[in-house]
């Protein structure tokens, strides 16, 4: 029997981010999987604060130089790599000048929030799945980990509707106690739009908060997993309220075991 694809798509990983409950999961998880059996590949997003040489990340030659338009300008999608070698397995990296150079991850050295979070996290999800596209590899599962990921269940149902590399793909979004305060640019439906979204496809993030986003992640999901055992209120009451298939928090011990076997129901 062919082995179920799984791919994540994670904020932050240790140890190349520090520690964190998605870091954490994002480190652990894949491993865990890929111990049960199942194929997969990880992405997250090239932060500044990665250090390349400690982490021996190098350029994929191959899979870099496309250009990426967001908001009418181009942005060149670089795609680097790293092994972690007791986990046996490979990490991608979206990286960017324009977004990923700078050595903060979200906010800036005050605590601000990053004015164009909106647009790098656009950037990763659509650096993602043209990257997926290029490498040939048709996942089962699509599992996001954090909200800088939300965007990739809305575009797989929109502009990758029709690929037959994502047909057959079930997405599930874990939703984390990981809000932000600041919304996100008031242009952010905008941007969307110009990137073939459509309006009515966005009625929920007509104010772009983090609950309004995550809402917007988990419409488009198959399924749902509560990563922290507390969550917003309003987010955690609008997916249950959905009715779609949720696999409720999961203490360190159990949650690779019930994971893996959550993406099996979907698929069944």
């Amino acid at each position: 029997m062919e082995k179920k694809k799984v791919l994540f798509i994670s904020q932050e990983i240790t140890p190349y981010l520090p520690d964190s409950e998605i870091a954490r999961i994002g480190r652990e998880l894949p491993q865990g999987i890929q111990e049960r059996g199942k194929e997969i590949r990880t992405f997250m997003p090239k932060f500044g604060s990665i250090n390349e040489r400690r982490n021996q990340l190098h350029e994929v030659i191959r899979l870099s130089g496309m250009n990426l338009i967001i908001d009418d300008t181009d942005h060149p999608l670089i795609i680097k790599v790293a092994s972690i070698q007791a986990a046996r397995m490979q990490v991608y990296f979206i990286d960017n000048e324009d977004y990923f150079q700078r050595k903060y991850v979200l906010n800036d050295k005050n605590g601000a929030f990053f004015k164009d979070n909106d647009e790098r996290a656009i950037f990763f999800a659509r650096g993602v799945l043209e990257t997926v596209q290029k490498l040939r590899w048709s996942p089962d599962i699509i599992h996001c980990h954090g909200w800088f990921t939300s965007l990739i269940p809305l575009y797989i149902k929109n502009t990758y509707k029709d690929n037959p590399l994502f047909s057959d793909t079930k997405i599930v979004y874990s939703v984390y106690n990981d809000e932000f305060v600041n919304n996100l640019d008031g242009k952010f439906k905008d941007k969307l739009i110009l990137d073939g979204i459509p309006a009515e496809s966005l009625k929920s993030i007509e104010t772009p908060s983090f609950e309004n986003l995550t809402k917007l992640a988990v419409e488009n999901s198959d399924g749902i997993i509560f990563g922290s055992a507390d969550l917003n209120k309003p987010v955690e009451d609008y997916a249950t309220n959905t009715k779609k298939p949720i696999l409720t928090y999961k203490n360190s011990d159990e949650y690779v075991d019930a994971y893996s076997s959550f993406y099996d129901e979907l698929l069944s």
